[in-house]
């Protein structure tokens, strides 16, 4: 199946994808991962990315594109994937219909307000990526990967001025891209302003109507 995860910085696209990842094996490809790791590298890419993500601007659709066709032609995705974080603008959807025909595209919301109390507690570990949350999803050991045991970290993008920002751009520009798989019929809503794993029935609920998985 070849999903498109859709909605406002910090609502949890990374956090539902990655759960049916661990359930189903479908390969969660996050754009942010992607440009953290780069960063993180100090990569020339990474370097480029660096200057958009700290003012809390969306990366130019000429950088995003190469980025995610690269990852979508490669074996990881033979089967399937779900895209977190792309497509962003109405040209990136439209080039990305050119590469791959995506079978549904979720549309999560939830309140500003919301997002911003979510995030605030966010930590990521600084090696493997895993999310925590101080409030909901604390680490057995304050500061420390359950997973691997490296630092946790508080992404300067978490910060609430920066995910206010990135919520109205967000706004300002993703209605194309919404409307688009409206028109096309693939658009699916859900209310990511509860808990985590009812997010994710309600998505698995689909997911099984549509035929895409079966049911466990």
């Amino acid at each position: 199946m070849k999903l498109v995860f859709i909605g406002p910085p910090g609502i949890g696209k990374g956090t539902y994808a990655k759960m049916l990842n661990q359930k189903y094996g479908i390969p969660h490809i996050s754009t942010g991962d992607i440009f953290r790791e780069e960063i993180a590298k100090g990569s020339e890419l990474g370097l480029k990315v660096k200057q958009y993500v700290e003012k809390g601007l969306l990366v130019p659709d000429e950088i995003v594109i190469e980025v995610v066709k690269r990852v979508l032609q490669s074996p990881l995705c033979s089967k399937g994937f779900i895209l977190d974080g792309f497509p962003r603008t109405l040209r990136q959807a439209e080039e990305l219909d050119k590469v791959v025909k995506i079978d549904v595209a979720f549309l999560f919301e939830a309140p500003v307000e919301v997002i911003i109390e979510r995030v605030s507690g966010r930590l990521v570990c600084s090696k493997c990526g895993a999310i925590y949350n101080i409030s909901w999803k604390p680490p057995k050991k304050p500061g420390v990967c359950d997973v691997c045991g490296a630092p946790l970290i508080r992404r300067k993008d978490d910060e609430p001025e920066v995910v206010r920002e990135r919520y109205n751009v967000y706004k300002q520009t993703f209605a194309p891209v919404i409307e688009y798989y409206r028109g096309k019929g693939i658009l699916v809503e859900v209310n990511a302003a509860r808990d985590a794993t009812l997010v994710v029935t309600d998505v698995e609920r689909i997911l099984i109507e549509k035929g895409l998985i079966t049911k466990t």
